[in-house]
């Protein structure tokens, strides 16, 4: 595979994120909720390697999110695996 065309659909996906996210800031203040205060409930993590930083709202988000961690976890360590015994 070229190099060129790695950096270029690298960069595709980095632009095609930026620009989803700037659409849903867009929708998001267009729509608006209709009755000034809204029930927000928000969770997050942050990935440090394979450890899971996960912060949040509620523990509903939470518990969604900490799975989501949990499987993104696993998929490295598996892919980590793969790609070991594929470069022996």
């Amino acid at each position: 595979m070229d190099a060129t065309f790695t950096y270029a659909v690298g960069l595709a996906l980095v632009v095609a994120g930026i620009v989803i996210i700037a659409l849903a800031l867009i929708l998001a203040s267009i729509r608006g909720t209709g009755k000034g205060r809204a029930n927000v409930k928000s969770a997050g993590v942050i990935m440090i390697g394979p450890i899971p930083i996960v912060f949040g709202t509620d523990k509903k988000s939470i518990k969604t999110v900490l799975l989501l961690a949990l499987a993104l976890t696993i998929a490295l360590i598996i892919a980590s695996i793969v790609y070991y015994w594929l470069l022996r």
